[in-house]
Parts: structure tokens; sequence; C-alpha cells
């Protein structure tokens, strides 16, 4: 049995005309579950009893568990238990201009990125687009709040799991479900280049961010895994074809590691290797772990690099960081929990 919020509207009219039903009845079941947000197919008082008996023998609407909560200043993260027993985290952040949340896209990461707790433990699976879409559900029923940006950045690759994310960003950006703006959403990549090729050809005002944290092959294959399969100049070539196709600046997330990756010469090194491209870079304080031996550059250090890129004609960001007195990093409370 397939759960309902693993469907578009779209393909749920599909599949409801391919069964002798009017396509307006997926219309009429959107509007229960996710406008008034009412979970029993036996409530849906506009759908015949013969209509409610078909779907509820089709469909399911089971929800995943919250497992726990941890909360500090300006976040909430969220340890969900999913219907097999595996768990997954979402944070949910609050900004000045209003909230965001960071889902989960797999059980688990392949990627091996030695920085983060996410791929200490390995993939187990992908994450069905329900249990994506169920993240920012239960989040905004738990914390009483409307979610106003998504970030596909927390336990996983988003371009592992390529279909589901995109599935989940059709169904969150439906005027008829969430109506979150494909400008307030924003998926995550370590840089799987065929993939970025495909997401350039989506069509969509998604916002691209990639994890690129090196400014050359020789610290990116130390500390990233993916280096060795899709080297720094084959990554910057793909995303320049992304920028000359969608005409939209990509986002260089670059976590801040003691000694490694942290100099001013590695900043003089990587504005000369994104010098002219519609891109900023977004510096991150390192949520240190007791699990992983990396160390989080000084703010010293961090205000050095910043302003040498500054110098050096960069757009660049310092992340405001979060969750300092709780689980903070990627991954870090499940695998506390496993």
């Amino acid at each position: 049995m397939k759960n309902i919020f693993n469907y578009s509207k779209e393909m749920l009219e599909n599949v409801l005309i391919a069964n002798g039903f009017k396509k307006f009845m997926a219309s009429q079941v959107f509007d229960w579950i996710y406008q008034k947000k009412i979970y029993d197919i036996d409530l849906f008082s506009n759908i015949n009893i013969s209509n409610r008996q078909y779907l509820k023998d089709t469909y399911s609407l089971d929800f995943i568990k919250l497992e726990k909560v941890e909360e500090d200043v300006d976040v909430k993260k969220f340890l969900f238990r999913l219907l097999d027993g595996q768990k997954i985290e979402a944070v949910l952040m609050y900004h000045d201009y209003g909230t965001s949340i960071c889902v989960s896209s797999q059980v688990g990461c392949n990627m091996g990125c030695k920085f983060c707790e996410s791929g200490r433990l390995k993939k187990v699976r992908n994450l069905e687009t329900y249990e994506m879409v169920e993240q920012i559900i239960l989040v905004e029923e738990i914390a009483k709040t409307k979610i106003n940006s998504v970030v596909i950045m927390g336990i996983g690759e988003p371009f592992d799991n390529y279909e589901n994310v995109m599935n989940f960003i059709k169904i969150i950006n439906d005027p008829k479900t969430m109506a979150i703006g494909a400008r307030h959403i924003t998926v995550s990549t370590c840089g799987i280049v065929p993939k970025i090729k495909e997401f350039a050809e989506c069509g969509l005002q998604i916002n691209l961010a990639i994890s690129l944290h090196a400014p050359n092959d020789e610290i990116r294959k130390k500390i990233m895994p993916i280096a060795n399969a899709y080297p720094l100049s084959e990554l910057i070539s793909v995303l320049k074809d992304y920028i000359a196709k969608t005409n939209r600046r990509v986002t260089l997330e670059y976590v801040m590691l003691e000694g490694i990756n942290d100099s001013v010469s590695c900043a003089h090194e990587l504005s000369d290797l994104i010098r002219g491209m519609n891109v900023y870079v977004n510096l991150i304080a390192y949520n240190e772990t007791n699990n992983i031996q990396f160390k989080a550059s000084s703010k010293e250090v961090i205000d050095e690099f910043f302003n040498t890129l500054k110098k050096r004609g960069i757009e660049v960001t310092v992340r405001r960081k979060f969750g300092t007195k709780i689980s903070a990093a990627c991954g870090q409370l499940r695998s506390k929990e496993m």
C-alpha cells in the first residue's frame, strides 16, 4: 500500500483517471490532507463512501514518529523514527525573516566526507518522498509554526536519491499543498556532476548549493571521496554550464577546518578558482563532534579568510551558527541514538 504523501497532485490525478475515477478527486484529497490537515479518510466528507473505500484500500496515511527533540536558541532538532525503525533528523531554525527547515533525504550517507557525522553511519536506504514531506508536516505541527523555506541538507546526499527528492520538491512547491516558493527551496550536493547536469534541465527556480570545502583537488580528496570521481575542474565546468543555462547564482559551502582548508593561501586559491562566476561563498563554522577529530577554525581565522575573499572581489558570507548546546552537527543526534 503506497503512502498518499508520495504523490504529487498530477501523479494522483493520473492514477485516479486510469482507475476510472474523476480527476478532481485528487484535488479533494489534497485539500483534506494539506489544507485541512485531516488524515482520516473516513472524514473526507465531500467524497462519497465507495470512493473513500477505494482510497482506504489503496493508500495509507501512515506517519513517521517523533522520537526526540533537542532545543537551543532559535533552533530545534528533531529525531524521527521511520516505520521500519530507522532514524533520521530534521532541524528547524528561526531567523528574523522567518523559519527554515533542514530535511534529510537518506538514512545514512555513502559519500563519506571525513568531517561529516552523517557519513560515519553508512547509507541504509533512500528516503521515500512521503518520509521527506512528513518531516515538514510534523515539524510544523509540533512547533506550531509555518515553514517558510526548505533546505535539503540533512542526512544523505540528495542527488543520490534524485527522483524522490525532485518529487518532494514538486509537492512542497505546489500552491495546493505547502506553497513553498521555488526560490525558498535549496538542494545541496557534494558534487555529483551528472546529476547537476540533469538538475540544470528541470526548469525550476530551485537554489543549488555545492559542498565545496576545498580550493584544490589535493585537499578535497583528503576530506571528500567524491573528489576522486569528479575533480574540481570537472565540477567547476559543470557549474559554469549550469549558471549559463539557468541564470541562477550557486552557493558554495565551505566548512572551516583548522589547519586543513582555512589558510590565507587557501583563500587566495579559492578566489582564483571561482573568480568571474555567479556564485557566493558561505563560510561555515565547523560543529565539532566526539567521533571525528577535525577541529573548528577560530573566529579570527574565519574573519581573515572572509576578509581575504572580500578584498579579492568574491561575494562571501559567514553562516550563522546554530545549536552549539545541542547535537548540532548533521547526523550527530541520530549517531548518538544509534
